[in-house]
C-alpha cells in the first residue's frame, strides 16, 4: 500500500543531523515567523517542565501507560469542535453528512443520485443547495479542513500555557486528536490522501493539496519541546519527525489501518512505535546494513532494476506497457481505452479483445507490479536474519518500490479514490502482508527482540505495515538512503533518548 505525501509542496530540510534540511518550497510552513516567533516565549516553559519531561522514556515496552489514558481524556479538548459547529441541522448541511457517509463507505463513485435518496430529497432539489458533486466535495474537503486547522490553532495555544505533563502526552493527544479528526472526516481524507482526479476543477485540487499548516507548526514545536527537556534524540530532523507523524495519525482514519478499532486505541500504537520504537536493543546503521535479509533485498530488488525490453510480439504485455505509460502520464479516470489503442498503434477493437475492459487492464498490471514487491517480501522473509533485521529489510523494499514504479502507485491509488475504502487492492495482497507480518512480529515478541505489550498482535501488525511505508513527500526530498534512515530511527529505534 501507498500513501502519496499529504503535504505535495513540501521539500527537505534539516534539523537534527539526519538527513537533508527539511522546509517547504512555498515558504510558508515548519519555519513560519508565528512559529519561530513564538518559540523563544515557549522554550521557557518548556524548560520549567523538562525534569518531568525526561522521566517519559519508557524503551521497555510499547503499550498505552494511565498517563497516556489521561492525556487521551485531554484530547476532547482538542477535537470537541471537529464536526459540531456543523451539526446545525440545515438541509444543506444534511445533504452534506449523508454525502460523506456514502462516500466513506462506498468511495467517490458514490452517484447524486444516491446522496439524494439518502438525504431524503428529489435530485433537483439538492441542485437548489450544490450546484454539482465537485460543489459537494469541496465543502466536504473545507470542513475537515478548518476541524484540523481548529485542533492545530488550540495545541499552538496551549505550547504558551504552563502545562507540567510530559512531552509524550501532549504528543500523544495531539496524534490522537488528529486521528478522531480523520475518522470523523473519512470522506474528505479521502479525497486529500489521493491525488485529485486529472478532470477535477482548480479549486477542488487546490483544497487537496493543501497542507495542514497549522497542525504541523504544533507538532513541530511540541517534539522542540521534546528535544529540549532531552526527551528525543538531539540527531533527528524534527521537521521531517513532524510530517511524518502527522501524515501517520491521518491514516488512522483510513478503514484498512484502523479496523474496528477506534482512534484512540490505534493513535497511541503508531506514537509509541514512532517514540520508542520496536528494538529492544539499539541496532546500528553497520549492523543492519552487512544483514542478510538487506541482501535478500538488493538481490530481489537488482531483479527490478533490470527490466526486460518489451516484446512487440507478445501484443498482450506490449499494451500493457502502453498503458501504463498512458494512465501514469493522463491519469487513470482521463486515459480511455481509444487513448490507449492510438499510442499502441492499434485498433480500439484489438485492445479489447487482448485485454477486456479498462479495469481488467489495470487489474492485470497491478498484479505484475505486486508480484514484484511480494518476491521482495518473500526473500526477506526467509533469510537468516532477526525479526528487526527483517523489519528493516522490509522497509528498504516498501522504499525501492516506491522509488522505481512510481506509475504504478499513480494507477493504484487512482483506483482507490474511486471504490470502497475495503476493497481488495488490485497490486497488493493486503491480508498476505498482515499474516505475514503477524507471524515476524509474534516470532520477535517470543524471542524478546521486539518489546510490546498492551495491542494484539493484530493491531500492531496494521499498525507495522502501515509505518514501513515512508510518505512520498520525504522519499522525493531525503532520497533512499536517508528514508532508510529515518524509518530505522523511527520504527526500530524510536527518536526517544533511550541513555535517559
Amino acid at each position: 500500500m501507498k500513501y502519496l505525501p499529504f503535504c505535495p509542496g513540501w521539500s527537505a530540510s534539516r534539523e537534527g543531523s539526519r538527513g537533508e534540511s527539511y522546509r517547504r518550497e512555498s515558504g510558508v510552513g515548519l519555519h513560519h515567523p508565528r512559529c519561530a516567533g513564538a518559540l523563544a516565549s515557549r522554550k521557557r516553559v518548556e524548560m520549567r517542565n523538562a525534569a518531568t519531561s525526561a522521566r517519559t522514556v519508557r524503551s521497555e515496552s510499547i503499550r498505552v501507560t494511565p498517563k497516556q489514558r489521561t492525556a487521551l481524556k485531554n484530547t476532547s479538548g482538542l477535537v470537541a469542535s471537529a464536526g459540531d459547529a456543523y451539526a446545525d441541522g440545515t438541509r444543506r448541511t444534511e445533504i452534506l453528512q449523508s454525502a460523506a457517509s456514502l462516500i466513506a463507505s462506498s468511495g467517490l463513485r458514490t452517484s447524486l443520485q444516491e446522496i439524494a435518496d439518502a438525504a431524503g430529497i428529489l435530485p433537483g432539489s439538492l441542485y437548489h443547495h450544490f450546484e454539482s458533486k465537485e460543489a459537494i466535495l469541496i465543502e466536504l474537503i473545507r470542513r475537515y479542513q478548518a476541524d484540523l486547522d481548529r485542533i492545530g490553532e488550540i495545541a499552538q495555544q496551549r505550547l504558551d500555557e504552563p502545562d507540567s505533563r510530559p512531552v509524550t502526552e501532549r504528543i500523544v493527544e495531539l496524534g490522537s486528536a488528529i486521528a478522531n479528526c480523520a475518522v470523523h472526516h473519512r470522506a474528505a481524507l479521502q479525497l486529500t490522501f489521493h491525488e485529485p482526479p486529472t478532470s477535477a476543477n482548480q479549486e477542488l485540487v487546490e483544497l487537496a493539496q493543501r497542507p495542514p499548516r497549522a497542525l504541523q507548526v504544533a507538532m513541530l514545536a511540541t517534539l522542540r519541546a521534546g528535544r529540549w527537556s532531552g526527551y528525543i534524540r538531539p540527531d533527528i530532523d524534527l521537521a521531517m519527525l513532524a510530517d511524518r507523524i502527522c501524515q501517520t495519525m491521518l491514516h488512522v482514519g483510513l478503514d484498512v489501518i484502523r479496523h474496528n478499532a477506534a482512534a484512540d486505541q490505534v493513535a497511541p500504537i503508531l506514537c509509541q512505535i514512532l517514540l520508542h520504537g520496536l528494538a529492544s536493543r539499539l541496532y546500528s546503521d553497520a549492523e543492519l546494513d552487512r544483514s542478510n535479509a538487506l541482501l535478500a533485498a538488493n538481490r530481489v530488488i537488482e531483479t527490478w532494476s533490470d527490466p526486460s525490453k518489451t516484446d512487440h510480439d507478445d501484443k498482450a504485455a506490449y499494451v500493457r506497457a502502453v498503458a501504463r505509460t498512458e494512465f501514469g502520464r493522463r491519469g487513470y479516470e482521463a486515459t480511455t481505452i481509444r487513448d490507449i489503442a492510438a499510442a499502441a498503434g492499434l485498433g480500439t477493437g484489438t485492445v479489447y479483445r487482448l485485454i477486456g475492459s479498462k479495469e481488467e487492464l489495470l487489474a492485470s498490471i497491478m498484479r505484475s507490479f505486486g508480484r514484484k514487491v511480494a518476491a521482495g517480501w518473500i526473500g526477506v522473509l526467509r533469510a537468516d536474519a532477526t525479526p528487526i533485521e527483517k523489519l528493516d529489510a522490509l522497509s528498504w523494499v516498501d522504499i525501492n518500490a516506491l522509488d522505481q514504479f512510481h506509475d504504478e502507485f499513480r494507477i493504484q491509488l487512482a483506483w482507490l479514490r474511486q471504490s470502497p475504502p475495503d476493497t481488495p487492492n488490485p497490486g497488493w495482497s493486503f491480508t498476505t502482508r498482515l499474516r505475514q507480518l503477524r507471524a515476524l512480529l509474534t516470532a520477535g515478541i517470543r524471542s524478546k527482540e521486539i518489546h510490546t505489550r498492551g495491542p494484539s498482535t493484530g493491531m500492531l501488525a496494521r499498525c507495522v505495515l502501515d509505518v514501513l511505508w515512508i510518505p512520498e513527500n520525504i522519499l522525493r526530498a531525503a532520497g533512499k538512503r536517508a528514508a532508510l534512515l529515518h524509518a530505522r530511527d523511527t520504527v526500530l529505534r524510536g527518536v526517544a533518548n533511550r541513555s535517559r
